[in-house]
């Protein structure tokens, strides 16, 4: 039933071969790796303004100069990834840079930065499309939770379900929701000629007096948000078909184009129409409904981003097990990252990204301005890290123009350090938790590494010197009665050893008495060891009599436990019995000397 329900959900097991058809086109590519960056379109501009509104309306125009900061840093990161993709065609972004340039401790950080950063990637993208959907339909504003969850699962079931598919199918609202902004601007720009502002704006250029230093460089920061995601292609290289780094790179110079247009667009007509921000209503709401009302445009606008904020999301579905693979394959992570599913994706990934960014939306009640500050810190660091490993690289190698390739991501370094130490200083009310998780992370990394490695060496044998012993085998047999299971475990026991015992535990002498008797009229040629157990207790005097059995035995024997059980035919009917084989197996399991061993018997009804 299980695998009926599961071939339906994710589809049929794919082969191994059919790897390469999994492969990303370039268009397929920036639907479903540029999601989560033209996305912040629709709340980049909209963090510029919720901090300056707390200076007054007056203080609006100041977003116009921001934006232009924020453009400029997005010149300086295209240009700086670009670089990297060349520089490291497998991908990894900031992890395989830092790790190779800086050592192991910064790429560790890099890398845990982008795990959470994926992880709050799900949860803002869905937090924030919910938002999206009540600013249409405010009776819905309570169960923005629900809503957010549901979408999770979506995506879910649509990753597990392989790259292709997933991009094929995501292709199309991602684009039109590309079309439907830029179709927003030109016609609010249009309006905005022909008819004006419908609204009075703060007047550009006029003095603010409340207007600081330090607001205007969290305002700057918020702004920054608009950029999370841009890393996402350079990570994902493994992804595109041949020749993987040029497809990236024209990738990655599609998107800086298009967010950078939409980004300018959507602040300018901000400012225009004298848009404030609301708890109800997003920016982007609010120029679509300044622009076409609320008629049929207003609710497409409102739609294809609600639609694109819940995609959004499915950029760290992409890039989140590809970064979980290289830390597992590099032992820091657990191995089960580097399990491809039925469909050939990293499916165990897909389900740890889903499980975590769901906690994360009920743990914060689907709030997006509470989640955006972590996101965007989770990005800078990595990006930090990034440049300065290409620094480190082009001062080492000293290819041909290494010299203004380092100043590129000098420049790069510097105004994305400046930036993460502003978020820091500005907003760490909201990012002190940062601090604590990600140090944790790092040395969680350490542990399960060391853990490998321990491993590792306790595994490892001499192939020239540590051979195989041969010893002898004593087999014991828990037994409750005298059954079909028993028989079969006893012919199965004779098979392994001459030396096999039955251990029977009665709680009483009327109960022992019986089973001595049943046992010599039955004979099946094994000896019946009988403990008697003044407490009700199974574990102890079996555990008491394997003590005993290894103290006289282990020199010479191995010891074994052969467990009778018996399957019952329909999983349900399991409830209805004892689990004492399981408990068993509990038990023993962590007793080195002793081999646990299950003998099944099948019921057929």
């Amino acid at each position: 039933m299980f695998e009926k329900v599961k071939r339906l959900v994710i589809g049929r097991p794919m082969k191994s071969a059919e790897l390469e058809g999994e492969k990303l086109s370039k268009l397929k590519a920036l639907a479903i790796l540029s999601s989560d960056a033209l996305s912040s379109v629709a709340y980049g501009t909209e963090q510029i303004l919720l901090v300056l509104i707390a200076a007054g309306f007056m203080a609006l125009w100041y977003s116009l100069p921001i934006a232009v900061a924020v453009l400029a840093l997005l010149v300086i990161l295209i240009s700086s990834y670009r670089q990297t993709i060349f520089a490291y065609p497998s991908g990894g972004g900031a992890y395989i840079v830092a790790k190779d340039n800086l050592g192991k401790a910064p790429s560790l950080l890099a890398g845990g930065s982008l795990l959470v950063d994926y992880i709050l990637t799900v949860a803002v993208s869905s937090s924030a499309g919910t938002d999206a959907i009540t600013s249409a339909f405010p009776s819905l504003h309570e169960y923005r939770v629900t809503i957010a969850l549901i979408m999770i699962v979506f995506l879910t079931i649509l990753n597990l379900r392989g790259v292709t598919e997933s991009a094929s199918i995501l292709a199309v609202p991602i684009y039109a929701f590309v079309v439907a902004i830029f179709v927003l601007i030109v016609c609010g720009i249009f309006k905005y000629i022909t008819q004006g502002a419908p609204v009075a704006h703060a007047e550009f250029g006029s003095a603010v007096s409340n207007v600081s230093l330090f607001l205007l460089l969290k305002a700057f920061c918020s702004g920054c948000s608009a950029l999370t995601g841009v890393e996402a292609v350079s990570n994902a290289i493994p992804n595109f078909r041949d020749p993987a780094p040029k497809n990236a790179a024209r990738t990655l110079m599609m998107m800086g184009l298009i967010l950078g247009a939409m980004f300018s667009g959507i602040t300018l007509l901000a400012y225009w129409f004298g848009v404030a921000p609301e708890t109800k209503s997003t920016v982007v709401s609010q120029i679509a409904e300044a622009t076409f009302g609320r008629g049929f445009m207003y609710y497409i606008i409102q739609a294809v981003t609600a639609v694109i904020l819940f995609l959004a999301a499915n950029t760290a579905y992409s890039a989140f097990p590809l970064l979980a693979f290289m830390l597992a394959k590099d032992k820091f992570m657990p191995h089960m990252f580097m399990v491809r599913g039925d469909r050939l994706g990293f499916s165990n990934g897909i389900l740890f990204l889903s499980v975590l960014s769901a906690v994360l939306v009920i743990a914060f009640h689907g709030n997006t301005e509470a989640l955006i500050p972590l996101y965007a810190v989770g990005v800078f660091i990595p990006f930090t890290l990034s440049q300065a490993g290409m620094m480190v690289r082009w001062v080492r190698l000293k290819p041909r123009g290494w010299v203004v390739k380092l100043f590129i991501n000098t420049v790069g370094m510097l105004v994305t350090l400046f930036i993460t130490l502003i978020f820091i200083f500005t907003k760490f009310h909201q990012v002190w938790m940062a601090f604590i998780f990600l140090p944790f992370v790092v040395y969680l990394f350490y542990k399960i590494r060391t853990h490998y490695d321990n491993t590792a060496d306790q595994l490892r044998i001499d192939l020239t010197t540590d051979k195989p012993i041969t010893k002898g085998n004593t087999v014991i047999i828990p037994i409750s009665g005298i059954t079909r299971v028993v028989l079969n475990t006893v012919s199965y026991a004779k098979t392994l050893s001459n030396n096999v015992v039955a251990v029977y535990i009665g709680f009483d002498d009327e109960s022992i008495a019986k089973m001595e008797q049943k046992w010599e009229e039955w004979d099946p040629g094994i000896r019946l060891i009988v403990l008697k157990s003044r407490y009700r207790s199974i574990m102890r005097p079996l555990y008491k009599f394997i003590q005993t059995v290894e103290w006289k035995k282990a020199a010479e024997d191995h010891v074994t436990i052969l467990i009778p059980q018996f399957i019952t035919k329909h999983w349900w009917e399991n409830v209805l019995h004892n689990q004492t084989s399981i408990m068993m197996r509990a038990f023993f399991i962590r007793n080195k000397e002793v081999i646990i061993t299950t003998v099944p018997f099948h019921l057929d009804k």
